[in-house]
């Protein structure tokens, strides 16, 4: 191992289905869940003036439940997926502009987002072309939906480059918890190595983080972890 890095075990004798090519190193002066959690968090450096917050995260990582409990204290969330839903309703502002460049996910005059998911997480080049469509939608809404708040807010969000210039928690799990708590959701088993794939690795996700949020553990450390971030936003 190189020193300095943190190497994630993806060699283990689990039968079944292989886990994808994950990356197995993190630079270990970065946040990261590993062994205990106060030390991981807040990253000292970090300031809340403007009361906004990104919350993100991989696949399988528990962002959405993080935002639940956020939620449940009284902090206001916006979820940029269920904006992401809206805009490709039959009304929604980007229907007509997918719908046009990909008309064999419609059916019965609907966008079936889980055909379309598959054609575009399979292919990076056509999700920045839906993410182009989609994207400008989701973030004036976003932008909309907070205006003239001055509570503290928190988006939920789950790509790095948003536009928005607001410090950003990212709930962090090891790659292969991640991928198992996917697949026990039901997931199928390429899509989800598509969606993995076209999502940022660990380390990138880390990197991004001004403050993190480990989930390789229970529910109840999750939210007792959530509870000391709340004390300090």
């Amino acid at each position: 191992m190189t020193p300095g890095t943190h190497q994630i075990d993806d060699d283990g004798d689990d039968e079944g289905d292989e886990l994808p090519d994950f990356d197995t190193e993190v630079d270990a002066s970065l946040p990261r869940s590993a062994d205990g959690h106060g030390e991981r968090l807040p990253s000292g450096e970090v300031t809340t003036e403007n009361r906004r917050w990104l919350l993100s995260g991989g696949i399988g990582s528990g962002k959405s439940e993080v935002g639940r409990l956020l939620a449940a204290t009284g902090i206001r969330v916006v979820d940029a997926d269920r904006m992401g839903h809206r805009v490709l309703e039959p009304a929604g502002e980007a229907f007509g502009a997918v719908a046009e460049r990909w008309p064999d996910v419609l059916r019965d005059g609907v966008i079936d987002r889980g055909r379309l998911a598959g054609i575009v997480f399979a292919d990076p080049g056509q999700l920045r072309e839906l993410e182009s469509l989609t994207h400008p939608y989701i973030f004036g809404m976003i932008r909309d939906e907070l205006e003239g708040f001055d509570g503290l807010a928190v988006v939920e969000v789950p790509i790095i480059e948003t536009g928005l210039l607001w410090p950003r928690m990212v709930v962090d799990a090891p790659d292969e918890i991640r991928f198992e708590r996917a697949l026990e959701r039901g997931m199928d088993t390429e899509d989800l190595r598509a969606r993995m794939a076209s999502q940022p690795n660990r380390a990138q996700w880390l990197a991004s983080a001004d403050l993190v949020i480990p989930n390789d553990g229970t529910v109840e450390e999750l939210t007792e972890t959530v509870a000391g971030v709340v004390d300090q936003l």
